[in-house]
């Protein structure tokens, strides 16, 4: 059974390209409201269920959280796959940066991983919206995944690491 997302009210939550922009506890800049610091936000849940949701490969969508939820779930497999050769938390550090420096394409543009997921953008504005909250949510993910995937020592937890080789619903990460 697929783990989903726990965000299935969202009522007067701003939506981009059939999105909803769900708060997170960061401190980074971008579109996405703040959450409360004690509260579980959608890279919680992403990186709690990441270990049980890799091995499906199929993945029935509940609500609009589910779609931000499979995103996320790809996105860390690409990250882990990324830090799988780097054998320190530095290493892993400028491996994540440069993953962070990449360009994040949305719905319509090539190289957007699930097409057909979340609808096309409107307009420009709802473009860069969009793909702002993806890059604000990405570098979240990215600082919270290295604290797990790299012991407090610095060394590669191998528990996390491993699932590097996995595949989420028959996609190869690059």
């Amino acid at each position: 059974m697929v783990y989903h997302s726990s965000f299935v009210d969202d009522e007067g939550i701003t939506k981009a390209c059939g999105c909803p922009l769900l708060p997170l506890k960061s401190h980074i800049k971008g579109p996405a409201p703040l959450s409360d610091q004690d509260r579980t936000d959608i890279v919680d849940e992403a990186i709690t269920f990441f270990r049980a949701n890799v091995f499906f490969r199929n993945f029935d969508i509940k609500s609009s959280a589910d779609k931000l939820l499979i995103y996320l779930t790809f996105y860390i497999n690409v990250a882990l796959k990324r830090l799988e050769g780097c054998r320190t938390l530095a290493e892993g550090t400028k491996a994540i940066i440069n993953l962070g420096l990449e360009n994040v394409p949305v719905p319509g543009e090539s190289g957007f991983p699930f097409p057909g997921l979340f609808v096309e953008a409107h307009s420009e504005k709802e473009a860069e919206l969009f793909r702002n909250y993806l890059k604000q949510i990405r570098e979240e993910t990215s600082g919270r995944l290295l604290s797990v995937a790299y012991r407090p020592n610095g060394t590669p937890n191998k528990w996390w690491l491993a699932f590097s080789k996995r595949k989420f619903v028959n996609i190869i990460a690059l």
